[in-house]
């Protein structure tokens, strides 16, 4: 599909039984590659945002699991008690991003059904290696659509604005906010394109202005408190983000700083889309108040690249997400279409 070499985030080496990151803390200053062989390894790479992105959450999940089972030599209830504690450890390495527990889930339907069906230790490490390899390939499947659905949106030489990082990066492949920039490049639509930096760990600045520059994207990169100065300076034509889970009524939970984007599209009149795989759909969420919000080490804010910018001792509320009411979202892009407002999931 795509004509430039994009990331890959996530990968899995059948001959080692190893599970392949590349490591987003060290982007943009070094293209670092880590071989995790370990469930703690895994665990410890989605805590510490090695590897980021809700899809790409549960992709390596969904690895980190069968790996582990792989590893095993004795089957029956042990084995069994082995794989649920596994899957509870990897679902606690983060709260807000829907998509680990759905391939969790998806793992563990997988796991109950060879058990049902007496399958040996063979064929159920098989089965679990097979549906991780599903859950990454359809994922790739679901960005490309994802971005076909979001390009019907959008006109040549738009001037777009993104937030975070929702790209190959996050993703299988394609990304879903930037799935549809992708293919506007392939198509000569010339989109250009301003990325806000995303404190406090700067996943725009390092992240999404890398892969578009990558794939030859113009893009300029903004501090977070200039978007209202950018939407009263330049005709901005859109605004694209992610989602790291959705609620039944479309309430959105993305990267902290999403909601005041969305405020400020509202205030400008400029379409805000969300695009995002239905997996990231909550059907357990019925709003956005019921959504439980990660908060993360407060260094995360008092530090920028291992300098102290701020006093010690100082009180830090350092939530990593924020929700945006649906009634602030223009469409919500799928892979199954465009929905628009009020929203029925």
């Amino acid at each position: 599909m795509a004509k430039y070499n994009l990331p890959q985030s996530v990968s899995y080496e059948a001959a080692d039984n190893t599970l392949v990151i590349l490591d987003q803390q060290k982007l943009p200053q070094e293209i670092v590659y880590l071989s995790l062989t370990s469930l703690e390894e895994v665990w410890q790479s989605i805590k510490e945002l090695k590897v980021r992105g809700a899809p790409a959450i549960g992709i390596a999940a969904a690895w980190g699991l069968a790996l582990h089972i792989q590893k095993q030599a004795s089957g029956g209830v042990e084995l069994d008690s082995i794989f649920q504690l596994a899957r509870s450890y990897l679902a606690s390495s983060r709260p807000t991003a829907v998509n680990l527990f759905w391939a969790l889930d998806r793992m563990a339907r997988c796991w109950e059904l060879g058990l049902a069906q007496s399958q040996s230790l063979t064929a159920l490490k098989a089965a679990l290696l097979g549906e991780a390899a599903a859950i990454q390939e359809e994922d790739a499947a679901m960005c490309a659509a994802i971005g076909e659905h979001g390009l019907s949106l959008l006109e040549p030489g738009m001037r777009l604005l993104t937030h975070c990082n929702a790209g190959a990066l996050a993703t299988a492949r394609y990304g879903t906010a930037l799935a549809p920039i992708y293919l506007g490049q392939e198509r000569g639509y010339n989109f250009s394109v301003f990325a806000d930096e995303t404190r406090p760990l700067l996943q725009g600045a390092r992240l999404t202005t890398w892969e578009l520059q990558q794939a030859g994207v113009e893009v300029t990169l903004i501090c977070d408190s200039m978007v209202a100065r950018l939407f009263t300076q330049f005709k901005i034509d859109a605004v694209l983000v992610g989602a790291d889970r959705i609620a039944q009524n479309g309430d959105t939970a993305n990267k902290i700083g999403t909601q005041g984007v969305a405020l400020l599209a509202q205030h400008f009149k400029i379409p805000f889309y969300v695009l995002a795989p239905t997996s990231t759909v909550d059907p357990a969420t019925p709003r956005g108040e019921a959504m439980v919000i990660e908060e993360r080490d407060p260094t995360e804010v008092t530090t920028i690249g291992g300098v102290t910018v701020a006093p010690a001792g100082v009180k830090v509320y350092n939530p990593a997400f924020d929700v945006t009411s649906a009634a602030l979202i223009s469409a919500i892009i799928t892979e199954k279409g465009v929905y628009s407002y009020p929203y029925m999931f």
